[in-house]
């Protein structure tokens, strides 16, 4: 017996020091000295008490080298498992599952683009060589350190990361802001299928010849709805950031307490684990910069120095468009294109899978795009539906333009940098410590025919589908110092200096309206600690305006005194998603209530499903409250005529059982924060039991959508999990940038069992803010530890 307890001990000593052994060898290391190759003098990189690293370098190479390697070393399988996803490479390390995934972004050109582009950089330009420098540092890294955890569970082969990966990922990026994929199915099929008076409630121009001139079929249908199924859980199931929205603003000197600008941004991105922001602090001299990058990008997206700051939003202009090609009858390869049948090219792509045979994908191309019913495989419909998107059809120098705005001290210098972000459109908000303040929309607009209104699928035989060039630079939106005092960004719908229509999936401007009503109060100076108050306000009218013209419907809806409190406690509601809001939970069930009652009988439920991911339901739903003649209010398939009043009644009884059945009885416990929570998902987290190793959540989250601190949720019934929000929060005055201030989601780090990876969670969801080190002394006082990086020997 003593022996045998003897060894069982062994054996479990010696299994702990051998996990031990295992999970110390994937961590960073962030203290003593390290040799890297092609370092032309030391590079010091102190991290301060969140894990964020300060790079202090003597020249520019030697600084991007050193980024790459300490980005690395907290984020390699982020850098990993995005590259796959943009290359359409998933089903290699996870299996057949993700071959649809896959099919999907080879067939939207992505991989075959960035290639392409790649292959023709120059690689002279400043900003190739800090790319090139960059990404030696992560392969470096990665050659010369053990694999992450990840690595091991999947099974995933070192491979290096190459200019093309970056691009790639870039163009990930710019894909998730594309909502058409999302939109144009449905309101085409709305049009189309139900009508003018159907549409109505969308306040889109009505077309009744159709911009489709050919009728499409039912498994055309089908094959719409689905490729709009397959983007949303595409970006939804990979648990990594795709761009949502935003907030930015800047407040010029004559309306802040400091005498100089004031910056304050916080995009909105998919929470995921790692978040998408890794925190930087680069210097060289002649050069300083506190950045945000992203995934295998060299250049900050967001970032600040004593000089200058800047943040973006998503300019949401409709840079994508559905094309219905008409067929030759006599030959099936052939599109009717300006006159005449063209040949569609194609070309043949292998997706390696898992455990299984490789999948052939044959992908076409007509002359206005790649044929994205090939994304559906062998299911594919009759009629081809191309893909026309600014991301592939512009020049698009991004990285030059960031390279440049990383530097822009000066109106004319960010102005001009700006001018390279021809795809995805941005907003570039902007400040300097010599009083300018800035914004400018960063896209290459198109010129489309006139009268053709590409929310809808166009027809590719009438040549209403065709671009006449872009407007130039000039005719997008954008301000300089203007007499108000501040800039505002919020995703609503820009107004051009010509007049000119911008489409676009634009937000509610409810979100913008409410910061503009805080900012253009004149009495106010502006500073940091009110500034906070604005990012994390979680109010918003939306809710009164959508119940105004329902009010007495609700109130004919209740049975019994406990419920006509309830709806006079949502009527008298002002707004505020808080922790302990009743009415915050009651209103956002009635919503989805409503929409179902209204529009699920006439869509069926994949339509349906695919319009509650849509930016227009939110605008489309206070018009349809104020219908009360609308078509929408009449149920189809029973022999009644439905009225508003019935319709409201139907969601207001829904809505409460549905409460009732998930929160309980009590309607004094159906708190926001009991129904509204935050979990950060790992890509590796979308699977039991991994989720409980390496998600970090649940956590009880304020705010909601289209509130300023917009923690938002997908349109549902309760409970909501918080899909996307700010991802970072960030307060810079220009006039001591030293005290600028922000937070991470989650923490630095996407090292499992590092004490970097979910530190700053808590404090995020508590409205806090941590300070961002900018200047030598507050470095040197914040460093925890000092990494040395010294030129190889070799």
């Amino acid at each position: 017996m003593k022996r045998s307890l003897t060894a069982l001990a062994l054996i479990v000593a010696a299994t702990a020091a051998g996990a031990y052994w295992y999970i110390d060898s994937k961590q960073p290391q962030r203290a003593g000295e390290l040799s890297l190759s092609s370092l032309q003098a030391p590079v010091t990189v102190d991290y301060d008490e969140r894990g964020v690293p300060h790079i202090q370098a003597q020249n520019e190479a030697d600084l991007y080298r050193a980024l790459g390697y300490v980005h690395a070393q907290d984020r390699l399988f982020q850098m990993e498992i995005l590259r796959r996803l943009a290359r359409g490479e998933l089903a290699q390390v996870l299996g057949s599952t993700l071959v649809d995934t896959d099919r999907l972004f080879r067939t939207l050109g992505i991989r075959e683009h960035a290639d392409r582009y790649a292959a023709q950089m120059d690689m002279t330009t400043p900003a190739s060589q800090a790319l090139q420098a960059y990404l030696d540092g992560i392969n470096q890294y990665q050659a010369n350190h053990p694999a992450p955890i990840e690595f091991d569970v999947l099974g995933i082969d070192k491979c290096p990361f190459t200019a093309a990966d970056t691009l790639s990922v870039a163009g990930y990026m710019a894909y998730s802001f594309a909502a058409a994929f999302r939109t144009e199915p449905v309101l085409t099929h709305i049009r189309d299928q139900l009508g003018a008076d159907y549409l109505k409630a969308f306040d889109l121009d009505w077309h009744p010849q159709g911009v489709v001139g050919q009728n499409l079929a039912a498994g055309d249908w089908q094959d719409l709805n689905a490729i709009a199924e397959l983007s949303h859980a595409a970006l939804l199931n990979a648990g990594l950031p795709q761009f949502e929205g935003s907030n930015a603003w800047a407040v010029s000197g004559s309306r802040t307490a400091s005498g100089k600008p004031l910056l304050a941004g916080d995009p909105h991105i998919r929470f995921a684990v790692p978040s998408v922001w890794y925190e930087a602090n680069l210097s060289y001299p002649g050069f300083s910069l506190y950045g945000h990058h992203q995934a295998l990008n060299p250049v900050a997206s967001l970032g600040h120095n004593p000089a200058f700051a800047w943040s973006l939003t998503m300019l949401q202009n409709d840079d994508l468009d559905l094309i219905a090609e008409k067929t030759n009858p006599a030959n099936a390869n052939q599109v009717w294109y300006r006159g005449q049948w063209v040949e569609l090219q194609s070309r043949v792509e292998q997706i390696s899978v898992k455990n299984a045979a490789p999948v052939s994908l044959t992908i076409r191309r007509s002359p206005h795009g790649p044929l994205i019913n090939g994304a559906l495989g062998e299911t594919a419909g009759s009629t081809p539906i191309a893909m026309w998107w600014a991301f592939l059809e512009t020049e698009n120098p991004l990285l030059d333009g960031f390279y440049q705005l990383n530097r822009a001290a000066s109106l004319e210098q960010a102005r001009a940098a700006v001018e390279h972000i021809e795809a995805p459109g941005l907003n570039i908000v902007w400040a300097n410590a010599s009083g300018d303040i800035g914004w400018w929309a960063a896209a290459k607009l198109p010129r489309r025919p006139a009268g053709v209104n590409p929310s809808f699928i166009l027809d590719g035989a009438s040549g209403e589908a065709e671009k006449d060039g872009y407007f130039p630079f000039s005719a997008n939106p954008q301000e300089e110092n203007p007499a108000r005092g501040y800039i505002l960004s919020a995703n609503y719908q820009p107004v051009s200096p010509t007049g000119m229509a911008i489409p676009g999936y634009y937000n509610l401007a409810d979100r913008g309206q409410r910061l503009d009503d805080r900012l253009s109060d004149n009495r106010v100076k502006w500073d940091l600690h009110n500034s906070q108050a604005l990012q994390l306000d979680p109010g918003t009218d939306y809710p009164q305006r959508l119940l105004a013209p329902l009010a007495a419907d609700l109130r004919s809806a209740t049975a019994g005194a406990e419920e006509q409190a309830l709806v006079e406690q949502l009527l008298s509601w002002d707004g505020q998603h808080s922790l302990d809001a009743t009415a915050a939970t009651l209103f956002n069930q009635l919503v989805y209530q409503l929409t179902f009652a209204a529009m699920a009988d006439e869509l069926g439920d994949a339509f349906f499903s695919n319009l509650l991911q849509t930016r227009v339901l939110d605008s489309a739903l206070p018009r349809l409250a104020a219908d009360a003649d609308s078509p929408w209010w009449d149920k189809r398939g029973s022999d009644a005529v439905e009225s508003r009043a019935d319709t409201v009644k139907n969601a207001w009884q829904a809505s409460l059982a549905h409460l009732r059945s998930t929160l309980g009885d009590d309607a004094t416990q159906w708190t926001w924060g009991s129904a509204h929570t935050l979990t950060h998902s790992h890509p590796l987290g979308q699977r039991k039991p991994l989720d409980k190793l390496f998600n970090v959540g649940p956590f009880a989250a304020p705010g909601g959508h289209e509130t300023p601190n917009n923690l938002s949720h997908r349109v549902g019934p309760a409970p909501w999990s918080v899909a996307y929000g700010p991802s970072t929060r960030r307060l810079i005055d220009l006039a001591d940038a030293s005290t600028a201030l922000g937070i991470n989601p989650v923490g630095q780090s996407g090292v499992l069992f590092d004490k970097h990876y979910q530190d700053q969670a808590e404090r995020y969801m508590r409205g806090e803010y941590v300070p961002m080190h900018l200047d030598a002394k507050a470095i040197k006082a914040n460093s925890r530890s000092q990494l040395l990086l010294l030129p190889s020997p070799n």
